[in-house]
């Protein structure tokens, strides 16, 4: 027997309807920010997500899926959703007279090679949204807001943001080399990648989960204490544009993020000031790094599985209809016939129905009634059907009523 490889997963029955809910509130409300939906080809070259992502990112060298097709080029299955964006953000020239921000968001499948565990898999769908466009503070605070808001109404009340800035070019470069000079005396104490990322990339050592506990992380350098006058200004702004939004978040000065494009506003929206069930934040320079102009971007990104796990470890009953509108029961061709066409008809005018279509015996169909949990059922015969009528059954109550078929849609519209 073929079976899913490791890390994958089939999706259907309860776990497909409890991701369409939470797809539709994600809809919903990307839609009243001003978000429209977007999709990107699943593989891309392999270079976006090397220059885009970063060579020292742990993603690109330890997790993509890298290829080559039969034309010897070099493809890469889609890691993460923003690179792609900024590609074609840039293909389509979507810079050309801009006069207002460009917002998209998507719900995509991804693909990284990591150890699967618990709520984290080699494909797995998340959910995102970027904004082009815009440097002033007011957009960071509002791609928070619609992270942050997007989990409370999925009913995640206890969620908090925590949130971070790296500053801008001038004050990220001295707090890179104020990295290096504290981190290089105790270069032997750090794991092996943390070696390599001090001199690659030093921010990605507070970012590290192996050395996370390791004691010469809490006398680390504070990226508070390296921003220029203009940096802290715009951190202290966007934390006031919080405070007024109410949004529950705190500053976590050790937060970097663990994409290598990111710079000022870095955040992660967690659950209990537990995990993280998504992050973010503003990319200024990743648009010209891909070969378009200078235009700022940022945004966020979360998984659907993480999400729903974490739903349900709150108790979070996410609903599920488990009921049809109508089942048809028949025995004859001619009432099977009517079966047919008049499910068609109900389902073109909104009810959701079902019939045998197994060659069942009358009281087969009749325990399939219950299996759908149908809220009604009709029992045609040929002999109501010469008259164009049917007998409509309430499967509660059991009350039977007599109605033209002409009628039925009426009928069900005003008692369902």
């Amino acid at each position: 027997m073929i079976t899913k490889q490791k890390g994958t997963y089939d999706i259907y029955g309860d776990n497909a309807k409890k991701r369409a809910y939470v797809n539709e509130i994600l809809a919903t409300l990307s839609e009243k920010y001003g978000y429209g939906y977007i999709e990107t080809p699943v593989f891309e070259a392999s270079e976006l997500f090397h220059r885009g992502v970063g060579e020292t990112t742990d993603m690109v060298q330890k997790e993509t899926y890298d290829f080559k097709d039969r034309g010897d080029r070099n493809l890469t299955l889609r890691p993460e959703g923003t690179a792609s964006i900024v590609r074609w953000f840039i293909e389509n020239k979507m810079y050309g007279n801009m006069t207002d921000p460009v917002k998209v968001f998507y719900n995509a499948k991804m693909y990284r090679y990591e150890r699967p565990q618990s709520g984290r898999n080699r494909e797995f769908t998340q959910w995102g949204f970027e904004c082009f466009g815009s440097d002033d503070v007011i957009s960071d605070a509002e791609v928070i807001s619609l992270a942050y808001n997007a989990y409370r109404l999925l009913g995640l009340d206890n969620v908090c943001v925590r949130l971070n800035t790296l500053g801008d070019d001038e004050s990220r470069n001295n707090y890179r080399e104020a990295l290096v000079s504290y981190f290089c005396p105790h270069i032997d104490s750090l794991c092996e990648d943390c070696k390599n990322r001090l001199e690659k990339n030093p921010l990605r050592i507070l970012d590290c989960k192996v050395d996370a506990e390791n004691e010469i992380m809490a006398s680390a350098p504070k990226i508070l204490d390296y921003l220029n006058e203009e940096s802290k200004k715009r951190f202290d702004s966007l934390c006031e544009l919080l405070d007024l939004m109410d949004i529950n978040y705190e500053v976590d000065q050790k937060l970097v993020r663990g994409l290598d494009y990111y710079n000022h506003t870095v955040f992660e929206i967690t659950l209990n000031n537990s995990y993280a069930l998504g992050g973010g934040g503003r990319y200024n320079s990743l648009v010209e790094t891909l070969g378009g102009p200078s235009v700022p971007g940022l945004g966020f990104a979360m998984g659907y599985d993480r999400t729903i796990l974490a739903m349900e470890e709150e108790g979070i009953k996410i609903p599920i209809n488990d009921s049809i509108d109508v089942y048809l029961l028949y025995v004859t061709n001619t009432e099977k016939e009517t079966a047919c066409y008049l499910a068609q008809d109900l389902r073109l005018n909104g009810f959701v129905v079902e019939t045998d279509m197994m060659n069942k015996s009358l009281k087969a169909q009749f325990k399939s009634v219950d299996r759908f949990n149908s809220k009604y059922f009709i029992v045609l015969n040929d002999e109501d059907l010469a008259k164009n009528m049917v007998r409509v059954k309430d499967n509660k109550t059991k009350e039977e009523k007599e109605v033209e078929i002409n009628d039925l849609i009426d009928y069900l519209d005003m008692n369902m």
